[in-house]
Parts: C-alpha cells; structure tokens; sequence
C-alpha cells in the first residue's frame, strides 16, 4: 500500500498575504525541496522574530485604515459643529443643499451671528386679581355672541384674529371661530382650522374668552347686528359703549316688564340681541389699551395662535434643513409687482421695467397707498421705499454678514424674476426659498393655498438666527414682536431714512462707509425696546414691558 504523502498547513494573516508579491506569494505556496525538519526551523524562527509580528501589525492597521477611508459616503459631508445636536428629520435633497459647507472665511465665527443682549427679559403674563375675578363669570355667559369676518393675507387675518379675541373680553361675550373670508387675490378658501390649531387655541383662551366653533341652536336663526364701519383705534368703553346699547336696553325693559311677566319669558328676546357680526377689524382697536387686554393681546398673538399639524411639521423641517449646517439668515423680500405699484416707487432695474410700474400707476392711481404728493425720490430718501436687490446686499456686506451666509428669503415673485435677484445670488450664493428646500412633490397639495404657503414663510423665518425685512409689513412686524418675546433674537430693521443717501451717492471707501452702516444699525439689531416710549406701538410688536419682565421691572410669574 503506497504511503500516503503528508500535507502541513500554515496561517498567514491575509494583511501580509496582500502586501506580498506575486513572487514572493508562489515561493510560500510551493515549498522547496528541503527537508521538513529544515522549514521547521524556518518558521519557528519568523514567528519568534518581533520584528515580524511589528510588521504584521503595521500592514494590518494600514490596509484597515485604507479601508474605512474608502467606505465614508462622500456624500455626508464633515459636520462643523460635532459637539452640536443633529437633526432627525428633514434630509436636505441633493442639489439643494447638500453641495454648500459653511465655512468661515478666517476660520473664527462671524460677528454677524452674535445676539443683542436681551437684559433679561422674560415672558410675563401675570394678569391682575380684578381680570381674574371677572373671568369665570365672562366663559360661562350664554346670551351674548361675537362673530367675526377676517380678510386679507395670513398675517393680517393674525392680527384681527387677535383683536377680535379681545374685543370678545371686553363685550363679555362668546367668540365663534373666526371666519376667514376668502381671498380674491389668491383664491385661497382655507378655513381656521387649515391654518390654526382650533383645539389648542380654544383650550389656551379656555380661561379669558368663550370661544365655540358655532353658534348654538338658540341663536341659529337670529339675525345678527352687523357693524362694517368701525373707525380707527376705538377704545374698550366705545365698544361697550356702542354694541352694548341695545342689549342694555333689552335689560331696563325686562327691568321695567318684571313684575309683569317672568323673567325667564324673556330671555329669548335677549338672546336674538345678543349676536354681533364684525367685519374689517384691521387697526379698529386702539393699540394702547389696559394691561390686562394687552397681556391678553399677547396671549393670543405668542400662546393660543398656533399653526396646525400638517404646517407645523413642514415649517419645521424647512427651519431644520437650512440649520443643517449651521445658522442661517431669513429675509422678508417685498419685490412683487404690485408692492412697487402701491408704495409708488420704482424696482430700479433698468428703464424698460421702471416704465411698465410707472404706466400701471397711472392706470390705477388708486392703489397708491404712499403719500401721493411726493416723487419717487422724494419717498426713497424719506425711507417709504421698499429695498430692491442691491441695496440689500450692500446693507448686509456692511454689517459683516459672511459671503458664505445661508440664507432662507420669503416673499412673492419678485417683478423681474431671477434677474431682480442676481445681486443677492452673486454674493450669496447660498440663496434658498421654500421650494429649494422641499422634496419631490412636498409642496404640490397646497400650491393654490396662499396662507399655508405664507404660514411656511413664517415658521421658517421665526426660527432662523438672524431676520431682516426688506419693508415694513404685517409679516415683519408680527415676526418682530415674536422674536422679542422669544428671548430678543436678533432683527435687522433698515434704517432706510438715514442710510439711503450714502447708498445713492457715497463716495467714502467701502471700510469707512460699512462702518458707518454698521454705526447707523447698531441700536437697530433687536435689543429692548419699551412700546410705552411711543405712543400707537402694538404690543404684539413690542412685548415690553406688558407682557415681559426683568428682575428689575417685575416679578411677574410667566404664563
């Protein structure tokens, strides 16, 4: 019987098996003709050798590293930020996004990014033991009704939503659920509860104001008191004043009619009094009120007006996709047509668009809303203008804010489209609206919704790190007081009147002029600022001192 032939086997480390030639490979492969006693020896003596076992050791760590360098997706890109929190939701779609690292340009954090100190300023919403008192008594009433129609974009429906809360305080009286009236521009026929969460708007008021989603059986077929002319910045005792009249009245007669007839037998009388139907509340109510109506105001306007789910989500998202790689600089652009047509000034981009916003004025001379007996140059120097492209840029590269900012703007279609926005673009080319940021058909079921789309605008706006309006506006302003009463984030607000004329005809170096811009601006950046100092400031612009406190004003306690 042939003796069978004996086979030896060795491990090698597959890291030295790679690192070998072909060569060297074969001549471990085929063993020599040597005795085995001999390769014994060999290998007895590679292995105790440590600077095998050093070598070993080195490739394998090599090729590892090689390995882990090539397996990183080279689309994620180094965060800047790694001590920071990261975000779980919204992925940022390639070509978006993705492509734009902020790095700072000399390597330190830009000044632009820093805060305005706030001086301590707190939410404080401490209403008074006599508001307190009266409050059970005003929820539980059954007999009177406000309902109200707002009109006009998303913000503005804001405001007179806010107002008709508190004229509701004043009467006494129940809140429908406001109507919003259906916008003839956009066509958007959203409801409240599309825009608000109704839920959480009834259960904040729960305490100050009844409010009911619609008018119960008992008042269904009384036909309500219409006002449609309220005048300007009425105060709380010519509201009482005016739609209490006729419910007074109903009250001496019951007075008067009592010994007759039970009382009860005339409840139903008062109650077909007690529904009134306000229209057109924008600016009705006088902004300088009692302190508790303008905690009230506040309330509303920073508490109980929250958006809804589907909004909040999407708004959200938005906010974090711009954060993603750090802050972020949201502009309020107001470049459309007919913001140029009513604020009688010109978008300055060439000749040929200047003419067709001049010849449309003419057309229809009554949507100047500016002073109608001033020039065009005369309202840019006054500061009634909005800033075009251009000025914006140069007002933000004079306040150092970093070419590689990132920057969110809302607004409409510019006049002009992408050509009124190239400055902004060619300095900033981390430039992104709403539907940059979206996914694939994210936005396609509420293109006809004007109030949502605004709404996004809002949130996104609300939550960047620095925020600037182009113009003056419902937007800037509701944006502004939020700002403040969230802890005073920072809020450019152009001072358009004083810096123009360096911006028409300057002839001083870019450092002195960015210094004097810089000058111009710096009590202008969001610090605190009384809306007691000025008589006509809306509250919900300027939260203090009513509805903040430091520990030198108050000690109020927070909502």
């Amino acid at each position: 019987m042939a003796r069978s032939k004996k086979v030896s086997y060795i491990y090698v480390p597959s890291q030295i098996i790679n690192s070998l030639s072909s060569s060297s490979l074969q001549s471990l492969l085929v063993s020599p003709k040597k005795s085995s006693r001999s390769s014994s020896k060999f290998f007895y003596f590679l292995f105790k050798n440590p600077r095998f076992w050093f070598l070993a050791f080195f490739l394998f760590g090599f090729i590892a590293m090689l390995k882990m360098g090539f397996s990183l997706d080279p689309l994620i890109p180094f965060s800047q930020n790694p001590c920071g929190i990261t975000q779980s939701q919204g992925i940022i779609p390639t070509g978006s996004l993705g492509s734009h690292v902020e790095v700072k340009e000399d390597g330190e954090k830009s000044e632009f990014w820093e805060q305005p100190d706030g001086m301590g300023y707190r939410p404080c919403l401490e209403f008074s033991r006599e508001y307190k008192e009266t409050s059970p008594e005003t929820v539980k009433d059954r007999t009177k009704y406000l309902m109200v129609v707002v009109s006009g974009g998303m913000n503005q429906q804001r405001n007179q939503i806010v107002d008709a809360v508190v004229i509701a305080r004043i009467l006494g009286a129940a809140l429908v659920v406001p109507i919003l009236q259906v916008n003839v521009i956009w066509g958007d026929e959203s409801e409240f509860s599309d825009i608000f969460d109704m839920e959480h708007f009834k259960r904040v008021l729960a305490d100050d104001v009844r409010i009911v989603s619609s008018l119960p059986s008992t008042h269904l077929m009384s036909r309500p008191v219409e006002e449609k002319r309220t005048p300007l910045h009425v105060s709380p005792q010519w509201i009482r004043a005016r739609y209490l009249k006729r419910a007074s009245m109903v009250h001496n007669s019951i007075l008067v009619l009592q010994r007759l007839k039970p009382l009860w037998a005339l409840l139903p009388q008062l109650r077909r009094e007690g529904v009134l139907l306000l229209r057109g509340l924008d600016s009705r109510l006088s902004k300088d009120l009692p302190s508790d109506l303008q905690k009230l105001r506040c309330k509303v306007a920073f508490h109980a007006l929250r958006f809804s789910q589907p909004i909040l989500e999407l708004g959200n998202n938005m906010a974090e996709r711009m954060r993603s790689k750090g802050p972020y600089l949201a502009l309020h652009l107001r470049m459309e047509k007919d913001v140029w047509v009513r604020t009688g000034c010109l978008p300055g981009l060439s000749s040929q668009y200047d003419e067709i916003i001049s010849n449309e004025r003419k057309l229809r001379p009554e949507l100047l809303t500016a002073r109608s007996n001033m020039t065009y140059h005369e309202r840019k120097l006054a500061g009634l203008c909005p800033l075009n492209a251009l000025e914006v840029t140069r007002l933000l590269k004079a306040l150092g804010a970093p070419k590689s900012a990132r920057i969110y703007w809302a607004g409409g279609r510019p006049f002009g489209g992408e050509e009124a926005l190239l400055p902004l673009t060619q300095e900033f080319p981390n430039f992104y609206n709403k539907e940059d940021l979206a996914l694939p058909g994210e936005l396609e079921p509420f293109s006809k919704k004007a109030s949502f789309m605004a709404a996004i605008d809002y949130i996104v706006c609300e939550k960047s790190d620095v925020f600037m309006p182009s113009h003056g506006g419902n937007m800037g302003h509701a944006i502004q007081g939020h700002r403040a009463y969230a802890g005073h984030k920072k809020y450019i607000t152009p001072n358009k009147r004083k810096m123009i004329p360096y911006f028409l005809n300057s002839p001083l170096p870019e450092a002195e002029f960015n210094r004097v811009i810089m000058e111009l601006h710096s009590d202008s950046l969001g610090q605190p600022e009384l809306r007691t100092s000025k008589a006509g400031r809306d509250v919900t612009k300027y939260p203090v001192p009513e509805c903040m406190c430091n520990s030198t004003s108050s000690t109020d306690s927070a909502l």
